[in-house]
């Protein structure tokens, strides 16, 4: 995480930077725990308390749970992590649908049905009202408050991470997260986001979150930062009416003249900040970061909706701009590779990674086994400090990444998740890059090779509906070659 000098800090608005903190409540957790009822009370004054179906048409103010719904979030907020999924069980176990009553109202729409439509319009209201999990309620009394939309993508965030543990994993926490899930797709929706571009003008506070939020290529310092957002670059982010201080999803910009093939020359070697654009010279964007912040929003479709705005957003802004393309890093491939050298090991064969006279080229660098070694190489990233293994493993790895990328499936569709999201959207998995990032980031995550995905725009419409459908990938005949060689060597 970026921490900026005081001296930038002075450029607009020192409090917003030196201060800054994320939003807490006004009752500091140690203090809410203390002073505050415990979980059982809690639940009663909150949840129970939402009214049943027999007195919901009564005209209710908004006012009326409000100093409940506020004591729930302040003692949610002063809950130490520890005791959250405990918490959260409780919640979704005994304040979801009431499945006797649920039960019997089946049995009242069966009887309904006899009785004309006016009878099993009611019944069938009165049973979907049952079907509704009563924190459901309260989640969208929350919703009404300041802050609030914050406090329930936090709350997802906590659902989500009582499911990756087998502890706290259950059907209730489950459903719990599918009606989140729902919730935050709706009011998420691409018309309730707004768009902006930041700038080295933009707020302190902004500036620091998109520093602290930058999960692909990491800032260094506040010079990084101001080249980022200075000329030749574009920062975008999507933000919502009910959290207008938090960026949802960021998108960082390349502008040049060609589709770059390495990363370095973009976050370290870039213009000046005091450069002077030339239009003329601007004919490609090439996306080369782009990182959601909320974890709460997972499984909402924000990216491939901001990669859309800001293509138009740049298109008004360049009208001779025409292409394209992700720069992106493929996150997994050294663990897959290594993985596949494992098997190889315990097989006691090469021959679905090298061929005989590459097999030969490495033995010749490195005595002793040829599989064992590059293991060890790879895990250590001792591999790229040798110019002689660079050369000589530059053309199976890439075969091997190519494979992986264009092979290696998950339900049907891409195994790398880069890949799936890119070609989700209708991008066109056009070119792999040797050494592209050559980051201990990069080396250890992706053996240094980065791909491009293209976005000809008038295909992409139809790209992804292939895809979507039938998990087609489209791509360059340079990531064709590289497959077929691959399927070649190791007989696939």
């Amino acid at each position: 995480m970026v921490r900026l000098p005081l001296v930038w800090a002075q450029r607009t608005n020192a409090t917003a930077l030196l201060g800054y903190h994320r939003l807490t409540p006004s009752i500091s957790s140690a203090a809410a725990a203390a002073r505050g009822p415990d979980m059982d009370e809690i639940l009663r004054r909150t949840v129970a308390a939402v009214p049943a179906y027999e007195t919901r048409e009564k005209p209710l103010s908004p006012a009326v749970f409000e100093a409940q719904t506020r004591e729930f979030v302040c003692f949610y907020r002063g809950l130490a992590a520890a005791r959250r999924p405990a918490f959260l069980t409780r919640l979704a176990t005994e304040y979801g649908a009431d499945h006797d009553r649920v039960a019997e109202l089946c049995g009242r729409v069966a009887e309904a049905q006899s009785r004309g439509l006016g009878a099993l319009l009611q019944a069938e209201d009165r049973l979907r009202h049952s079907l509704t999990p009563r924190y459901k309620f309260l989640i969208g009394h929350i919703s009404r408050l300041e802050d609030g939309v914050k406090f329930i993508v936090d709350l997802r965030a906590d659902v989500l991470q009582c499911l990756s543990s087998k502890s706290a994993d259950s059907p209730e926490i489950r459903e719990m997260n599918g009606i989140l899930k729902t919730l935050l797709s709706n009011w998420f929706s691409i018309g309730f986001l707004n768009l902006e571009r930041v700038t080295w003008q933009s707020s302190c506070e902004l500036l620091q979150k998109i520093s602290e939020y930058e999960a692909v290529h990491p800032v260094r310092n506040w010079t990084d930062i101001k080249r980022r957002v200075g000329p030749y670059r574009r920062c975008y982010v999507f933000t919502h009416c009910a959290m207008p201080r938090e960026p949802l999803v960021v998108l960082h910009v390349a502008l040049s003249d060609d589709i770059s093939n390495n990363i370095q020359a973009i976050v370290r070697q870039g213009p000046s900040p005091e450069t002077t654009e030339d239009v003329n010279k601007i004919t490609a964007a090439i996306f080369y970061s782009i990182s959601s912040t909320q974890p709460g929003l997972q499984g909402v479709e924000l990216g491939n909706y901001l990669i859309k705005q800001v293509v138009k957003e740049l298109q008004a802004e360049f009208p001779h701009m025409n292409q394209f393309s992700s720069l992106s890093p493929i996150p997994g491939f050294t663990k897959w590779l290594v993985g596949i050298i494992s098997d190889q090991i315990k097989e006691g064969t090469s021959k679905r990674i090298f061929t005989q006279t590459e097999y030969k080229e490495i033995q010749g660098i490195n005595e002793g086994s040829v599989l064992e070694t590059l293991k060890r190489l790879l895990t250590t990233n001792e591999w790229v400090r040798s110019d002689k293994f660079v050369r000589v493993l530059e053309l199976p790895f890439m075969r091997l990444c190519a494979w992986y990328l264009y092979g290696e499936k998950h339900r049907g569709g891409a195994l790398n998740p880069v890949a799936n999201f890119h070609l989700q959207n209708g991008a066109v998995m056009w070119r792999l890059n040797w050494l592209a990032d050559t980051s201990t980031r990069g080396i250890s995550s992706s053996s240094g090779m980065m791909v491009n995905y293209r976005y000809f725009l008038e295909d992409t419409n139809q790209n992804s509906v292939q895809y979507l459908r039938t998990r087609h990938i489209e791509a360059s005949e340079q990531i064709l070659s590289l497959v077929a060689q691959f399927q070649k060597i190791s007989k696939l």
